[in-house]
């Protein structure tokens, strides 16, 4: 059986699912798409810590599903930007678990991911799938992956009616 590790970077799918279709990623449906046939090896979900219930309600949804979630804190600095990716930490986390799988899952349109998918590919001879959102995933990020699955239709939460 295939051998996967998932790292999903939360941020930057809330807002580019938010941004190009108001909604939001449906992680189970995710998780069904990408375990179906394949056994787990980790999956992670990196995030940021605002402290507010609903947040750690979702933290929980996640939990449940089968992710491990790393969150670091929220950083409002004093000019009024903010501060809290995850870049290096999902570089590392992938590095340091690539070599127990046969294929990373990357969910992410950063293309400061592009260097890595092509180090684990080439150095490692690991397949990448990345998933993101088509219009605001990097071409150099689509370009780098053995797969590259947009999110659309069936990785949406469908809205109640």
């Amino acid at each position: 059986m295939e051998k996967i590790a998932i790292f999903v970077d939360v941020q930057n799918v809330y807002y580019t699912v938010k941004h190009a279709f108001s909604s939001n990623f449906d992680y189970n449906a995710f998780w069904s798409h990408v375990t179906h046939n394949r056994q787990v090896v980790r999956a992670f979900a990196y995030g940021i810590d605002r402290g507010d219930q609903k947040q750690r309600e979702f933290q929980n949804i996640l939990r449940a599903i089968g992710f491990e979630v790393k969150l670091k804190p929220y950083i409002q600095r004093s000019d009024g930007s903010a501060k809290g990716d995850w870049d290096v930490g999902i570089t590392i986390d992938v590095l340091d678990y690539s070599p127990d799988v046969d294929t990373v899952i990357l969910v992410s349109g950063d293309g400061d991911f592009d260097l890595l998918v092509q180090k684990v590919r080439g150095d490692l001879g690991k397949k990448v799938e990345v998933y993101g959102v088509a219009a605001l995933t990097a071409g150099t990020l689509i370009n780098a992956a053995d797969n590259f699955n947009p999110i659309q239709d069936s990785l949406l939460l469908q809205k109640k009616r």
